[in-house]
């Protein structure tokens, strides 16, 4: 991979924050980040990191290091979501009706320090450390936009990072194996015949059908799959008809599916195809499935994850172990290439990702940006010495 450099400067802890109250008052959606790219190319300029040419149209890459010996990826998300903000926040969104609800904006700047903090110690790597800031994460498809640019060309490990608001600032939750889950988002029609409100014998009525089918499918995860196999089916929307007097003759079903297990999100899906046919049928109704495919489950590699607890307990970091969402990521697919781990880091906050009134407590930054730091450099020692 081909980049530039530039003179070197230094940002501060406290400018770091800045950039973070910069990026959440100026949030994109995925896919339209062109202020954030520029916006982080050039405090990557400011501080001399070497950026590599990839035709992105958004997101970007670059580089510090030597460029010989083995590259660690640290990887940061960077698109918003399309919710209005109630925070009321002196740096709230000044974009009507776009938020960073998800706190990637938290981690775009953590991913700046951690630059800063490796680029002061740039003549010890041993190797060369490639910085990720990724489009497109809240649609899954920013990740395999990086790896079709070459993001991953050479990497021995990938690490990146999550923002917890239930963990408390200074704590680090660690685990390996699957932490998050993969994902899948369904949409189900309902056919059946129209007919005047007046007189529904007349018609097969597809909303009584597809309330029975919201309700019946939830039995998937109470009667057909284990307790312990933890999984989610959710209902998120259900549209029909356009009158008051008129039964319609569809009905449209939207949700999604969550599990830890690629053999479990199978029998989820084989039994959800089961369920919509069979309860369709009873009323007289069809339904047809449709899958709009997520990420596979984030499932974290061992040895990086015991690297990144003895990294947490050198900088005095809490360590919470066994820490997992139901959320997906499509840091996955990084990790269907190459070894990865991923981490939630605590902020403290007072509600969850995607609510209006997100917030994260700006002090867990420092920390967040030294333990990427000192993640890579261990991972690059690891590698180093398996050369």
């Amino acid at each position: 991979m081909s980049g530039r450099s530039a003179s070197s400067g230094v940002l501060t802890p406290e400018e770091w924050i800045a950039i973070r109250r910069h990026l959440h008052q100026r949030p994109e959606l995925s896919g339209e980040e062109y202020e954030t790219t520029d916006y982080l190319r050039a405090k990557l300029a400011r501080i001399g990191v070497r950026l590599v040419e990839t035709g992105l149209k958004t997101g970007l890459i670059a580089e510090i290091g030597s460029g010989a010996g083995p590259i660690v990826a640290l990887r940061a998300d960077i698109d918003a979501l399309p919710i209005e903000e109630a925070t009321g926040l002196p740096y709230a969104s000044i974009h009507p009706g776009r938020m960073h609800a998800c706190g990637h904006d938290f981690h775009a700047a953590a991913l700046i320090g951690a630059a800063q903090r490796l680029k002061l110690r740039e003549a010890e790597l041993p190797g060369t450390v490639r910085l990720l800031f990724q489009p497109d994460e809240e649609r899954a498809k920013g990740a395999q936009q990086l790896i079709a640019a070459g993001a991953l060309e050479g990497v021995g490990a990938v690490i990146g990072q999550h923002n917890k608001p239930d963990l408390p600032v200074g704590t680090v939750g660690i685990a390996a194996g699957p932490i998050m889950a993969a994902s899948d988002g369904f949409t189900v029609t309902v056919k059946g015949t129209a007919t005047h409100a007046a007189v529904p014998e007349a018609g097969i009525d597809p909303i009584v059908t597809a309330a029975h089918l919201v309700t019946a499918l939830q039995t998937i995860t109470g009667r057909s799959i284990s307790a312990q196999d933890r999984a989610v089916v959710s209902v998120t929307q259900l549209h029909a008809g356009n009158t008051w007097n008129v039964i319609p003759d569809t009905a449209l079903l939207h949700g999604t599916i969550r599990s830890f297990d690629e053999s479990v999100h199978a029998r989820i899906k084989a039994r959800f195809a089961e369920i919509a046919g069979g309860v369709a049928a009873a009323f007289g109704a069809e339904a047809s499935v449709r899958w709009s495919g997520g990420p596979p489950p984030v499932v974290n590699d061992a040895e990086l994850a015991e690297l990144a607890r003895a990294c947490a307990d050198r900088l005095g970091l809490h360590v919470a172990s066994g820490i997992t969402s139901p959320a997906s990521e499509d840091f996955a697919f990084y990790q269907q290439k190459v070894p990865g781990l991923f981490l939630f880091v605590g902020t403290s906050g007072s509600q969850e990702w995607h609510h209006p009134a997100f917030e994260l407590d700006d002090s867990a930054l420092p920390d967040a940006a030294a333990l990427l730091a000192d993640l890579a450099l261990g991972a690059l020692a690891r590698l180093s010495d398996k050369q």
